[in-house]
């Protein structure tokens, strides 16, 4: 029996850096697929500007960063039909790139995609850190 495969998409939100959005869906599928997700979520690729207005409306703080994630609320009891969203600077990312901006768009990618998991820097001491290194090292994403 065929594996249900979840929907994965990507929105370019923003026009001023060309981004390779084919490599950023493959890479997107591929994740999906070796961590075995049930469940869709989306990437929404923005600017500064507008990753400002967003950590400022939902972090209460004024300034950019370079990625954020947005969990789906699910009611109690109901299965969660989709995990969130990931918000991804590539200002941002442009200014962080050691390789390519779209390896940076995939490390992001990943870590974001670990937030809407539930892993969390602080709380599961090391776990969340200990996995991103293992999927970046696997999807060569030193």
């Amino acid at each position: 029996m065929k594996r249900h495969r979840p929907e994965v998409n990507v929105f370019n939100r923003q026009r001023k850096v060309s981004v390779e959005m084919k490599g950023l869906r493959n890479f997107l599928d591929q994740l999906s697929s070796q961590m075995a997700l049930q469940t869709g979520f989306s990437v929404v690729l923005i600017s500064d500007a507008a990753m400002k207005t967003y950590n400022r409306d939902f972090r209460g703080k004024d300034r950019a960063t370079d990625v954020l994630s947005f969990s789906y609320e699910e009611e109690d009891g109901e299965e969660k039909p989709y995990l969130g969203d990931i918000l991804i600077s590539v200002d941002a990312a442009g200014r962080q790139q050691r390789k390519s901006l779209l390896a940076e768009l995939q490390v992001l990618s990943l870590h974001g995609l670990l937030h809407l998991l539930g892993y969390d820097h602080q709380a599961d001491q090391g776990e969340m850190e200990t996995l991103e290194g293992r999927l970046r090292r696997k999807f060569q994403l030193h």
